[in-house]
């Protein structure tokens, strides 16, 4: 998750870049650069770190172009540094990109093989090549991106300039975000309309397969065939409450966009990204070396929470029994609290809470404390009476969360219990050093492809008209995708006031199965993971008696298509983070509906943000 800017004009581009850069610092922090044109030629200027490093060293540097291209980094093919860092520049031509390329291996191999020389560990710099290697022969920018885009496999947003056309900007994307702002004498290309609004309200929005090729402030779109598209320029008007929610209809649905920041933000404290291994600080454990210790002599977890945030503990418990081999308990917070449970002398238990006011489960870190057990918190408001009572501590870091139904705090909470499980395992000697790296690059590269995952907001806002009028919804999963069937049927309780249920696919023949006709949507998610088949034969029994299915697989799924009325494929991932993309679609389809009910999406019926009482 990176942030873009590009600009042609009147204005100067330094400056123009560096402001939309720090609009757009929250998408990364890692590294920063700029490249502008000055005197015929890109000049290219970069940092390691916070981008006040990167306006430090261009404050007395001078350029006499009008066009130039900005990033901002979040690390995930190579570490930060000022080497990996954005533009990458190839004989002139100069490349931003926000995403991952899945066949990074491939290209890179082959490159090599043909000699060229790479200056950096990132897959980005890749395409630079590729463009570069093909103006040799079209001499034609727009001409050389189309030819490479074929080549390219994963998620990107990619910003292009080329000395040789001083006045041309070219962009195109396939999942993470890209708008084109366009002024009376001046263009903006950034992946977020913050970065745009201070320059012109007239804004086009690029969809997946679609190339931009800006020349001064006209601007034609193509697809990645080299069709010729006519879309109308979109007018933006923000009223004082759209600037609140920067555009968005609701603050939910700027939550659930939100989400790609909100896990790096989670993650970004306990990664040492030079030696790719968990890394934690003081968490309210002592120093790191101390803290070891009395993590080590832990025997059994406990997880307790409500609603959503009990269902990301039940994630967790696949993560801390998989990965750490820990037995673990799961439970609700006000079940818990009242069963007079028995705690095992080196027991943790982990209570989890978005305001860290939750009554259920701040009474039971008090009951449990008095057990002897080490109690760690999972909040998202440091200084909350959770987060002060416990022992150790872990924070969500997702930025206030204004919309009753949680989203970014359920994801940013599946990434720290991936955090946490691979520390654990670690410190207990079950995680092999390969196996951690391979599980930290995954929680890298995830934020880049919830980006990719957000482009079906556009499938449910155009389906929500018929899914509406189904009787109820049966949402199904195995494994850990199973506690995302849970979420999923509560989100959409809690919007749209429908019947929903969640069910382990398994149980379909214990009694579910009497719930299903034609009028009965089944929502699955069913990932490419070892009980695959498994899940496609409870699936053909609910088709087989009239249920219509909506399913959610991985990459390209022909099997899971067939027997779909709508199939959505999220990129490949490790099993460890394939919940924090398959529960954006069920989100996106609870938003929907609600809307198409006209049902206030914000604040729920019957319902608050957080729960102090009993």
């Amino acid at each position: 998750m990176c942030g873009i800017v590009g600009y042609w004009g009147a204005a100067n581009p330094k400056d123009v870049i560096l402001s939309g850069l720090k609009t757009l610092e929250y998408r990364g922090y890692d590294s920063a650069g700029v490249a502008i044109l000055h005197q015929g030629q890109v000049k290219r200027m970069r940092a390691s770190g916070k981008l006040s490093r990167l306006a430090d060293k261009l404050a007395e540097e001078e350029f006499d172009g009008h066009l130039g291209i900005g990033h901002t980094r979040w690390a995930t093919h190579g570490v930060p540094s000022e080497r990996n860092a954005h533009p990458h520049t190839v004989d002139g031509l100069s490349i931003v990109h926000n995403g991952i390329i899945e066949n990074y291996a491939d290209i890179r191999g082959q490159l090599v093989r043909e000699g060229v020389k790479l200056e950096s560990e990132t897959d980005s710099e890749l395409i630079a090549h590729l463009i570069s290697r093909e103006l040799q022969e079209t001499k034609d920018l727009e001409k050389a991106v189309l030819n490479i885009i074929p080549r390219l496999e994963g998620a990107y947003s990619v910003l292009v300039m080329w000395e040789n056309e001083p006045e041309s900007l070219v962009a195109f994307k396939y999942g993470p975000p890209l708008l084109v702002g366009l002024g009376e004498k001046e263009a903006v290309v950034a992946s977020d309309i913050q970065a745009i609004i201070p320059y012109t309200n007239k804004v086009i929005y690029l969809e997946d397969n679609e190339v931009a090729s800006i020349h001064k402030n006209q601007c034609q779109l193509f697809t990645d065939r080299g069709e010729k598209i006519e879309r109308e320029v979109t007018t933006v008007d923000w009223s004082s409450a759209q600037v609140e929610k920067q555009g968005y209809e609701h603050f939910m649905l700027k939550e659930i966009f939100e989400q790609p920041r909100a896990v790096a933000a989670a993650i970004e404290p306990h990664i040492d990204l030079q030696k790719q291994t968990v890394s934690f600080a003081d968490i309210g454990l002592g120093d790191s070396q101390k803290m070891i210790e009395p993590l080590k002599k832990i025997e059994r977890i406990f997880v307790v929470a409500c609603g959503t945030s009990y269902y990301a503990g039940m994630v967790g418990e696949y993560l801390f029994e998989k990965l750490a081999k820990i037995p673990v308990e799961i439970d609700v917070a006000s079940e818990f609290r009242y069963r007079e449970p028995v705690i095992p002398k080196n027991s943790m238990v982990i209570v989890i809470s978005q305001s860290g006011e939750t009554a259920d489960t701040l009474a039971v870190l008090r009951q449990v404390r008095k057990q002897g057990a080490l109690v760690v918190s999972i909040c998202n408001v440091k200084g909350s009476t959770i987060d002060r009572e416990a022992n150790a501590h872990l924070y969500m870091n997702a930025g206030t969360e204004i919309g009753v139904a949680s989203t970014k705090a359920f994801t940013a909470t599946l990434a720290l219990l991936n955090i946490f499980a691979i520390y654990m395992a670690r410190i207990r000697e079950e995680l092999p050093e390969a196996e951690e790296r391979k599980l930290i690059d995954q929680l890298l590269a995830v934020p880049s492809q919830m980006e990719s995952v957000l482009a079906y907001d556009r499938f449910f806002r155009q389906a929500a008209e018929s899914l509406k009028d189904y009787n109820g919804f049966l949402y199904l999963g195995r494994g850990v995708n199973f506690p995302i069937a849970m979420e999923g049927a509560l989100k959409l309780k809690e919007l749209a006031y429908m019947h929903a249920e969640g069910y382990a696919a398994g149980e379909m023949k214990h009694g579910p199965l009497a719930l299903i006709d034609e009028k009965m949507a089944v929502v699955v998610i069913a990932p490419k993971d070892d009980v695959y088949e498994k899940t496609v034969s409870n699936l053909e029994e609910a088709r087989a008696r009239g249920g219509q299915i909506i399913s959610i697989g991985t990459a390209k799924d022909s099997q899971l298509a067939k027997i779909s009325v709508h199939h959505l494929s999220l990129p490949k991932a490790e099993w460890t983070c394939h919940p924090i993309l398959s529960v954006i679609p069920v989100q996106l389809l609870a938003y929907h509906v609600a809307r198409a009910l006209e049902h206030d999406v914000d604040q729920p019926r019957n319902l608050a943000k957080s729960v102090t009482v009993e």
